[in-house]
């Protein structure tokens, strides 16, 4: 008798409501390695050139300079280095999201979907940010910067977004039922793509045997395609982004079937667990 009447809400209202929900989760998610988003944001703006100045001297001190495409080394080292941080960093904030056995899941209008959500496009905001004012710096106090087809490859950004949170997706349904193996697999993945990715060498150099060992990751495709549309003088023979498209969405569907059987498993005594 007491119980407050639930005004009955249209699609729209829902829409709204879910959107309004994910921009705080997400605004969260951003704030939650560091309370300030903006020391966040410059935090990884100086993880990406740490990465980015060692990857140079490498290749300066091994002479391998010689061996990267025709036109600027810097370009050629960034189009790996952002793709496998915007894939790994997704990566890791998926896994890293609010479970099923998560007390923010006691809440009624959020879910899992929600947080997985917020914590892939707070990785996303982050990631694009750093790229736009490291370009921007690059751009204008050193060198005018040349991109041969810039919305195609940007678009290889996002699809290295997508495969992270496709595969972050499926290691989330996993992790009540796993936490260690999930925990180990995560670091090991992460680690094996500073190699695997090929973001060290391009595919029309290597050997046949060679390709072989790396053509099963999507994101050595992504890469190779991404300086095939940022260089004019590179055309990639031996990937296509549409295999790591059908990866994606195939690992989507693998990760919405397994979070949906973990959510009506669920229980709260999992997270004693972790």
């Amino acid at each position: 008798m007491f119980k407050p009447q639930r005004r009955p809400q249209s699609g729209l209202t829902k829409a709204v409501v879910i959107l309004e929900l994910i921009y705080h989760s997400i605004v969260r998610s951003v704030r939650k390695t560091n309370s300030n988003a903006f020391l966040a944001i410059i935090v990884n703006i100086v993880q990406v050139l740490i990465f980015i100045m060692a990857f140079y001297v490498m290749f300066s001190l091994l002479g391998l300079r010689g061996a990267a495409l025709r036109g600027d080394f810097l370009v050629y080292i960034m189009t790996g280095v952002f793709l496998f941080m915007t894939h790994a960093k997704t990566l890791g904030a998926v896994v890293g999201s609010e479970g099923p056995a998560s007390p923010m899941m006691q809440h009624a209008p959020m879910s899992t979907f929600i947080a997985l959500m917020s914590a892939g496009l707070g990785a996303l905001y982050i990631q694009v940010l750093s790229l736009a004012v490291i370009l921007f710096v690059y751009h204008v106090a050193f060198t005018p910067l040349e991109i041969d087809q810039p919305f195609p490859a940007f678009g290889m950004l996002l699809l290295a977004w997508f495969t992270g949170l496709a595969l972050g997706l499926v290691l989330l349904a996993l992790k009540p039922w796993a936490p260690g193996f999930v925990s180990i697999f995560t670091t090991v993945y992460q680690r094996a793509n500073m190699i695997a990715s090929g973001k060290m060498f391009v595919a029309n150099t290597l050997p046949g045997f060679m390709l072989a060992m790396f053509d099963w990751n999507p994101l050595f495709h992504i890469i190779d395609q991404c300086r095939g549309f940022a260089f004019i003088n590179y055309n990639p023979h031996y990937t296509n982004w549409q295999y790591a498209w059908w990866c994606g969405v195939v690992l989507v569907v693998i990760g919405m079937m397994g979070e949906f059987y973990t959510r009506r498993h669920a229980s709260l005594s999992w997270s004693a667990r972790r």
